[in-house]
């Protein structure tokens, strides 16, 4: 029996039909189909979504370059005031962003959009052979520590066909007992936070362990939610010794982009259209970084429409099959550190600044960065000892070349991360207020 497909089933998701659904979409010839998509969902909005109304206008004539830019802020007031005519808090989907933008809010799907969307899910993972009913998920995420929350859970897993190891510890004692599970239970796929799988393979790594010949069912590790590195890739691939499979998406909207076989971070433009902008709202060409919009083109319960993500890509085309790819993805556009000369640097410039002392050396596990004040930087790490002065000296000197000269450095090993609620790792946080 397929667990997963009969439990959204039973709370009016209908599945079946989303898949046909779905298979009528990618069928449908792709000359007009973003323009026929784009003008069905912003007419169905601007005609019974009073929010929508009051935030766009009510003109039924429009340019798509006219459309305002909607961002998680403009969504911060009460649910039933974003639902469209004819949905309730009783016939929709309800869910809850995690905050990491410093923005959370309550969101809403119709129940044939969040079908939709599972079957988008379903679709991409039998690319590497994997099925949400059967293939038996390793999950390494957050979980709620209340007993109904954590029983909750424990019980949509067990729905799912997967067994999830909680994140909020992941000492090598219980590195050791996540590795005891993989020697009795045949997982066929990894799927978690991408810094806390990490941490797993650097486990491995250090007692001399290859994955996949103590479970040989395996076959692909998904990360998602946070940013993948070159040199986490590598490790993972060289530990686990399976395809290592990123996934984009945000909760507010599904999966965005997938890794294909190809491994192009490929959009999903059967239900979604991405661009991505500059700060002045132009187009970017192709290769750009900028700013992700993202539109939603079959939630008629809840707009999101030129929805700005809060993340950082370049889109690029793959000409093999003609569809869309994330050439470039840089992670929050409120990631950045602003400096005491006036320049604006991204958080992800501390891998880069930090690289040659993580690479060079297996003792640094994880590491998180904290800018306190303008010039004033902290390093929070684990690891099996303290850096030496020399060490510190060369990620100071990095900064230097990265950041600029005059910035102080202050460095703390703990024996934890204080990871978020949801088990999430932020690498860069500033607490520099603008």
């Amino acid at each position: 029996m397929k667990l997963f497909d009969w439990s959204l089933r039973v709370q009016g998701y209908d599945i079946a039909f989303a898949k046909a659904e779905l298979k009528r979409i990618q069928d449908t010839s792709r000359e007009d189909y973003f323009e026929n998509a784009k003008k069905a969902i912003v007419n169905h909005h601007k005609q019974y979504n009073s929010f929508y109304q009051n935030f766009a206008g009510k003109d039924t004539v429009w340019e798509w370059k006219d459309i305002p830019i909607m961002t998680k802020a403009d969504l911060q007031q009460p649910l039933q005031q974003r639902l469209s005519k004819e949905y309730t808090l009783k016939n929709i989907y309800k869910g809850k962003t995690s905050g990491s933008s410093g923005h959370p809010f309550t969101f809403a799907k119709d129940k044939a959009c969040h079908a939709l969307s599972w079957a988008s899910f379903q679709d991409r993972y039998a690319w590497f052979d994997l099925d949400i009913n059967s293939s038996k998920q390793a999950r390494f995420y957050g979980i709620p520590l209340d007993f109904v929350g954590y029983q909750k859970e424990r019980f949509k897993d067990w729905l799912g066909n997967r067994y999830r190891f909680s994140i909020f510890d992941l000492s090598d004692r219980k590195l050791q007992k996540i590795f005891k599970r993989f020697t009795s239970t045949k997982f066929e796929y990894i799927n978690g936070y991408t810094s806390s799988i990490v941490l797993f393979a650097k486990y491995l790594k250090r007692q001399g362990i290859v994955l996949s010949k103590i479970c040989p069912t395996l076959k692909a590790c998904i990360v998602t939610s946070e940013m993948l590195f070159e040199s986490d890739k590598k490790l993972l691939e060289q530990q686990f010794n399976i395809p290592i499979i990123n996934e984009y998406g945000a909760s507010e909207i599904g999966l965005i982009a997938f890794q294909n076989k190809e491994t192009q971070l490929e959009i999903d433009n059967d239900l979604l259209f991405v661009e991505v902008l500059d700060y002045h709202n132009n187009i970017l060409p192709d290769g750009e970084v900028g700013r992700i919009i993202v539109t939603s083109l079959y939630n008629k319960a809840h707009p999101f429409i030129r929805y700005e993500i809060g993340d950082l890509g370049a889109l690029s085309r793959n000409k093999k099959n003609n569809t869309s790819i994330f050439s470039k993805l840089q992670g929050r556009t409120n990631d950045i550190a602003t400096l005491p000369s006036g320049k604006v640097v991204p958080g992800l410039t501390f891998y880069y600044v930090t690289k040659s002392i993580i690479e060079e050396n297996d003792n640094v596990n994880e590491f998180v960065i904290e800018q306190t004040k303008k010039d004033t930087f902290k390093f929070i790490y684990t690891a099996k000892r303290a850096l030496t002065s020399p060490e510190e000296e060369t990620i100071r000197q990095a900064t230097y070349t990265y950041l600029e000269k005059g910035l102080t450095l202050i460095f703390e090993k703990v024996r934890l991360m204080d990871r978020s609620k949801r088990g999430k790792l932020k690498q860069f946080v500033s607490k520099v207020m603008l």
